[in-house]
């Protein structure tokens, strides 16, 4: 697979999405991580309507390094189910993209 995705994740907290954010860029498996607080999520859960404020985490990879970065959120992540989603960038700055590739080159 190529090209470049955006991966959604849901944290409990600040500092486990700091923990994720920093882990993953260190280790070039994301360019860059937006982390966006207060996140109000309603979803179903062992058959309850149940509703948490999260921190969303905003990734940027490709979808080469999509396998790996999955397995490490899971490594570092406390909720048994994270939420794990990739999105596909369809169009973007030629620049950006660019960054985004070598940042997370092996």
């Amino acid at each position: 697979m190529s090209g470049e995705i955006i991966v959604l994740v849901t944290s409990a907290n600040g500092d486990e999405a700091s923990k994720i954010a920093e882990a993953l860029v260190r280790e070039r498996l994301a360019a860059c991580v937006n982390i966006i607080s207060d996140v109000e999520s309603v979803y179903r859960w062992e058959g309850k309507v149940a509703r948490d404020r999260e921190m969303l985490l905003v990734i940027k990879t490709t979808a080469d390094r999509y396998s790996e970065l999955e397995q490490r959120i899971h490594k570092l992540h406390s909720y048994s189910t994270p939420e794990v989603v990739a999105i596909p960038i369809q169009q973007g700055s030629a620049n950006y993209l660019t960054w985004l590739r070598e940042s997370v080159e092996r």
